[in-house]
C-alpha cells in the first residue's frame, strides 16, 4: 500500500555513513577498533555513566549483565511482565527463574509495591523495565534492590535520553540495557549497549562478550565460557551518526507525541499514555489505552486497511506458553493482561508531518 502511514521508519541515510563505511572497508578492520570505541565514549558521555560496552543486541546485552551480576541457576530475578519477551528470556536462559510483576494501570512500569511482595530468600537481581521510553520508578527500584542486597539490571531498551529525578536511564546502579533495533529511537540495524558505573562489572561483561578471553603472552587466556556478543565497525560508524542527531530526534518525537495528546485528549475510549514528568520519556512508542469494551485486534485490522499501521503496546509475558512452566496463567497479573489487550501503538517517527498525525487521528476514531 504505497500511502500506508508505517508505525516506525528509521532515520538514517547513507550520505551520515558513506566517509566512514569507505575508511572501515579499505582499513580492513571491521571489529573491535577505533569506531567501537569512539561508540562507546560518546554513549558513556552521554548517558553519564564511567562505562558503555557494545553488544548484538539489548538481548545480549541483558545476558552479559545477568551473568557479570553473577546471577546464578536457580535464583529469582524479579522482571516487569509487561514487556518483549526478551527480558525474560534472558533470565531463564542462564537457568534462572524469571518472578514477573505486574505493572501500574496506565502507566506500564513496574509496580513496586508488587515486586516488594515478591521478594523471597532465593530473588538476586531486578530488572525493571522503561516501556516506550517512559522512565521506571528507577529509584524505588534501587531502594527496593539496596533493601534486599539486589542486583539491579534496567532493560532500558526504549529509553536513551529519557531520564527521571534528574538521573538518565541506565546511568542507575548496577547495569542499563540499550537496544539500537530499527524501531528504537537510534539505530544501527541491530546492536545494544550495556551501560555501568561499575568497573568489575564492566570488565567482566567484556571479558564475557569476547568469549571470556584475555590477552596473554601469545594469543588468549580463556578464563570463563563466554560468547561473541561484538558489534562490528560499520554498526559502530552508524550508531555514532545518530548520537549526532539524538537530540533533535527526541524533541521530534516529543513534538509529535504533543500532537498525538493534543488531538486524541477527548477522544471517548482513549486513555493518552501517562509521563512520569512531561518532557522525560522518549515516546519510542506512542501507546494508547483503549476502553475493555473496545474490541482492539478489530481496530489493528480496520486502521490497516485504511492506510494506517498500527499494533498492540507490548506483551504480558505471563499469559504466553513460554512461560506457563513457571506456572503462571493469563490473568495471574491483571494490569499486564489488560494492558497486552487493549494497548494501541500508533505511528511515529522522525519528521512526521501534522497531517499524518491528523489522518491516523481520523482514522483511529472511525474505527473505534
Amino acid at each position: 500500500m504505497e500511502d500506508l502511514i508505517p508505525l516506525a521508519r528509521p532515520d538514517v541515510s547513507f550520505d551520515e555513513v558513506a566517509e566512514d563505511i569507505r575508511t572501515i572497508l579499505e582499513s580492513g578492520w571491521l571489529t573491535s577498533g577505533r569506531y567501537i570505541e569512539k561508540f562507546e565514549e560518546v554513549f558513556a558521555a552521554y548517558v553519564g555513566v564511567h562505562h558503555a560496552i557494545t553488544t548484538t543486541s539489548a538481548t545480549t546485552a541483558l545476558h552479559l549483565a545477568l551473568e557479570a551480576s553473577n546471577v546464578q541457576p536457580g535464583d529469582e530475578v524479579l522482571v516487569s511482565d509487561f514487556t518483549f519477551p526478551a527480558s525474560g528470556n534472558t533470565i531463564a536462559q542462564i537457568g534462572a527463574i524469571p518472578v514477573l510483576v505486574d505493572c501500574l494501570p496506565g502507566r506500564f512500569t513496574l509496580d513496586l509495591e508488587d515486586a516488594a511482595r515478591k521478594v523471597t530468600s532465593n530473588t538476586t537481581a531486578i530488572m525493571p523495565v522503561d516501556p516506550f521510553g517512559q522512565p521506571a520508578d528507577m529509584k524505588g527500584v534501587c531502594d527496593l534492590a539496596s533493601s534486599h542486597g539486589l542486583a539491579v539490571i534496567e532493560d532500558a531498551a526504549c529509553a536513551i535520553g529519557a531520564q527521571r529525578d534528574g538521573t538518565c536511564c541506565g546511568a542507575w546502579a548496577g547495569a542499563g540495557c540499550f537496544s539500537f533495533h530499527p524501531r528504537k529511537i537510534i539505530t544501527t540495524g541491530e546492536g545494544g549497549m550495556l551501560t555501568t558505573n561499575d568497573a568489575d562489572l564492566a570488565a567482566r561483561a567484556r571479558k564475557l562478550r569476547s568469549h571470556g578471553g584475555v590477552s596473554a603472552v601469545v594469543g588468549l587466556e580463556f578464563q570463563h565460557n563466554g560468547y561473541n556478543y561484538r558489534m562490528s565497525e560499520i554498526q559502530a560508524a552508524l550508531g555514532l551518526s545518530q548520537m549526532k542527531k539524538l537530540t533533535a530526534m527526541l524533541a521530534d518525537r516529543r513534538r509529535v507525541a504533543a500532537d498525538y495528546s493534543k488531538q486524541l485528549a477527548d477522544v471517548s475510549g482513549v486513555a493518552l499514555p501517562l509521563d512520569c514528568e512531561e518532557g522525560t520519556g522518549t515516546y519510542q512508542s506512542y501507546v494508547v489505552l483503549l476502553d475493555h469494551d473496545i474490541d482492539r485486534d478489530r481496530v489493528i485490522a480496520h486502521t490497516r486497511k485504511a492506510g494506517v499501521e498500527t499494533t498492540l503496546g507490548t506483551y504480558a509475558m505471563h499469559s504466553h506458553p513460554a512461560f506457563a512452566h513457571f506456572a503462571y496463567r493469563a490473568g495471574d497479573l491483571p494490569n499486564s493482561l489488560l494492558a497486552q489487550n487493549q494497548s494501541l501503538s500508533l505511528p511515529i517517527y522522525g519528521n512526521m508531518q501534522a497531517d499524518e498525525v491528523e489522518r491516523v487521528v481520523n482514522v483511529l476514531v472511525a474505527n473505534l
